[in-house]
């Protein structure tokens, strides 16, 4: 094992198009004086509540039930575009050298159009922007020193099962003893020393030279995946020399006695790590399959897209009617957005089909096993029917949890979903959800888990209770049981850090933050950036990576905003903490036996109270039916 050891002295020197469907809006009323302030426009028929015109899309409407503090905005949906369209700016500005500033304008202002549109027109704009400006730099942030500085914890590599390594990466953990280069030496030479692991991050690893005991003057961090990284016994299978640094060289006379003595009973790498590496980052989608995969500009629909590249399992999808081949769609090779071809005829859902008679030379259908499996399910006996409520992730603002209807039932356990007080006249905006997605909750969930639940758009019987909503509507909640209730023991914990994509512009993947654990449902924070950019994604999402994995794979990582724009943000929060204690922003908290009484008619049923966020991982119970 030691015989790669080299005793050779040195000298001491130091050495990440659909059609537009516009919304009517009534005009004003004559008799209400209107007054004009900043470009919005307010009217005050009874003294206090009055209307106000959103900064993005133009719609009017009660400023009462506008977004934010400002009443800048009739959506979280506008909010985010707008301040998303002035982060772009900011982002420009860096690059040509200019400081960031949170008052960068609104690159494009919209019409008035619906939401769906709104959303149609702001991919257009960031792919506009795509093709003028550099990628964000890197330049500054380390991964290492972000974790160190802050004493931030990362999420363990074995809480993404699709990440490279992450169903096999075994018992790596702190004291783990691995061979090295030796920066710490003048030899002309490449040589080795042993490291032991002081702290993990995902992927990377806090490495101490053996010898330096309680020094961490020369800790370093590394990809422990990088191809420099090599288990204990590496140098001497491989004829390296393993060379004590220079600072330490002369601390012991005999090297070799010190490493037997410090690496008995120590743990290394398992021998055949590299290859493990290797194979995990193989991946069988190719250049040129053809897919069917959501329209970004037509949610109801799927359209074919072809395979432009992949790093690290993400697909680089452009649609296969895009001519300059710049109209693309970024997503996770185990992604619910893709299917195989013929996906979208055999279940019922809606298909753009293509202008292109026949397939281009070198094109080829992906073979249909490649793509994720759903759970099957049993329709033939109580089943989701049209009509039914229930509450669904916005996939047009993935901070939110939403009022929705089933708009449609399809095949195989796939249902169009629809958000109350937000859709299109032509169900443009629906989407595809299926039966055991984790993106889809009973009646009542947000309300016993203590999330805030947006109610329809326009309703104006505040606060929202479920019990009313569905007896104004005629309308019944679809049967608890018939949701998805597997929790996974996921590991995951608040406050741990990740890697993630920001699903509003999925070619970027962001320093993130888990700040809530509702059951298997993450909220993910951006760092930096304001929480209107929070998503809901699921514990198992193909979405979130590990810390180290854009390294590993060569992806951009898109750093957190500067120190300043971090502390100006803080506090921002402060204040719309302080807002929210002011003014009603949700539902008012019903108590178990109301919520019983009032949503399930009789029926008896046991809600678990929501759980902590550390305690919820693995608690699967949160919506249980008594048997009689």
């Amino acid at each position: 094992m030691f015989d790669g050891y080299d005793s050779c002295s040195e000298d001491t020197s130091s050495s990440s198009s659909s059609e537009e469907s516009e919304e009517e809006v009534a005009p004003l009323p004559s008799n209400l004086p209107i007054i004009k302030n900043n470009g919005q426009v307010y009217t005050y028929p009874d003294g206090k509540s009055g209307m106000a015109t959103c900064e993005m899309c133009g719609m009017v409407g009660v400023r009462d039930a506008f977004y934010s503090k400002t009443k800048r905005f009739c959506s979280v949906s506008c909010s985010r575009s707008y301040s998303s369209n002035s982060k772009k700016a900011s982002i420009l500005a860096r690059l040509q050298g200019k400081p960031p500033t949170k008052k960068a304008k609104v690159l494009q202002k919209q019409p008035l159009v619906a939401k769906l549109a709104a959303y149609a027109q702001y991919q257009a704009t960031l792919q506009n922007q795509a093709k003028t400006k550099a990628a964000v730099s890197m330049e500054g942030f380390s991964w290492g020193n972000y974790i160190n500085s802050n004493s931030f914890i990362a999420a363990p590599v074995t809480c993404f099962k699709h990440a490279p390594m992450g169903t096999c990466w075994g018992d790596i953990s702190e004291n783990v003893r691995v061979e090295v280069p030796n920066t710490d030496c003048s030899l002309p030479t490449k040589v080795f020393w042993i490291a032991g692991i002081v702290k993990l991050a995902g992927y990377n690893a806090l490495l101490r030279y053996e010898g330096f005991e309680n020094d961490s003057g020369l800790d370093f961090w590394c990809n422990i995946c990088g191809s420099d990284i090599h288990p204990v016994g590496w140098c001497a299978a491989s004829g390296k020399p393993l060379v004590p640094p220079r600072t330490i060289q002369h601390k012991y006379t005999n090297w070799k006695a010190f490493l037997v003595k410090r690496l008995t009973g120590a743990k290394t790498l398992p021998p055949d790590f590299s290859q493990k590496v290797s194979e995990s980052m193989q991946y069988p989608f190719k250049p040129c399959m053809r897919v069917e995969v959501v329209d970004k500009r037509h949610l109801c629909r799927t359209r074919v897209a072809v395979v432009e590249s992949i790093i690290g399992g993400r697909l680089r999808l452009v649609y296969e009617e895009s001519e300059d081949r710049t109209d693309d769609f970024w997503c996770h090779m185990h992604s619910p957005l893709i299917h195989h071809i013929g996906w979208s005829r055999s279940i019922g859902h809606r298909f753009k089909r293509s202008d292109i008679t026949k397939k281009q030379d070198g094109h080829f259908d992906t073979p249909p096993h490649l793509f994720a499996k759903v759970k099957e399910v049993d329709q033939s006996g109580e089943w989701f029917k049209e009509g039914m409520k229930l509450e669904a992730i916005d996939p047009l603002n993935l901070s939110t949890i939403c009022v929705a209807t089933i708009r449609k039932v399809l095949a195989d356990g796939f249902l169009m979903i629809g958000i109350d007080g937000s859709e299109a006249a032509d169900g443009s905006d629906w989407f595809c959800y299926h039966a055991t997605s984790p993106s889809i909750f009973p009646v009542g969930f947000c309300e016993i888990n203590m999330i805030e639940l947006t109610p329809p758009r326009g309703y104006t019987k505040l606060p929202f209770k479920w019990f009313d909503y569905l007896r104004e509507t005629g309308s019944i909640a679809a049967p608890v049981k018939l949701f998805n209730k597997d929790v996974p023991n996921h590991g995951f914990r608040v406050g741990m850090k990740l890697e993630a994509v920001d699903l509003m512009e999925p070619r970027l993947i962001c320093v993130a933050t888990v700040t809530r654990i509702i059951h298997r449902l993450l909220r993910i924070h951006f760092d930096g950036w304001e929480e209107e950019y929070d998503q809901w994604v699921d514990c198992e999402s193909p979405d979130l990576y590990p810390v180290g994995w854009c390294q590993l794979t060569g992806y951009q990582l898109q750093p957190p905003a500067s120190q300043s724009s971090r502390e100006n943000q803080s506090a921002s929060s402060k204040q719309k903490k302080k807002a929210k204690s002011q003014q009603y922003k949700g539902h008012k908290k019903m108590t178990t036996l109301q919520l019983k009484e009032e949503l399930l008619d009789g029926e008896d049923y046991n809600f678990l109270q929501g759980a902590s966020d550390q305690e919820s991982n693995g608690s699967a119970n949160f919506y249980i039916k008594q048997e009689p």
